[in-house]
């Protein structure tokens, strides 16, 4: 059984910052791939990070290379989202997620090849 929590998101000007994190309860310890994705209203679920738990892999989409930063506390079995220079096109709501491997590289930014979501957590950034 997986369960995921996130948490921190809120309102910020553009240019602001924000952590996003996620709790992570996985009983089996066997869904070792982690990611955050973004769903804008209307718009289908988008990969943004991606961390594989164990190793020192990271994965992140070209929009927020630079501005985003995945990362982990297993001792808070906690993945975190680090956003900088945040820009209104990153409003929307934001899901972390869990899955036990990839079929391909890239597969990672499709929400089909995860089977585990914590509930959304909503960042709204102004200009």
């Amino acid at each position: 059984q997986v369960q995921l929590v996130e948490s921190g998101g809120g309102s910020v000007q553009a240019g602001g910052s924000l952590r996003l994190t996620c709790v992570v309860s996985d009983s089996t310890n066997t869904h070792l791939w982690r990611a955050w994705f973004l769903q804008r209203p209307g718009q289908e679920r988008e990969g943004l990070a991606a961390l594989v738990t164990g190793t020192a892999d990271t994965y992140y989409t070209d929009s927020v290379k630079g501005r985003f930063t995945i990362a982990r506390d297993d001792s808070r079995n906690s993945v975190y989202l680090q956003m900088t220079s945040l820009k209104p096109e990153d409003t929307g709501m934001y899901y972390c997620a869990a899955a036990t491997g990839m079929p391909s590289m890239s597969a990672w930014k499709w929400a089909s090849n995860f089977h585990y979501w914590g509930q959304g957590t909503q960042v709204t950034v102004s200009s």
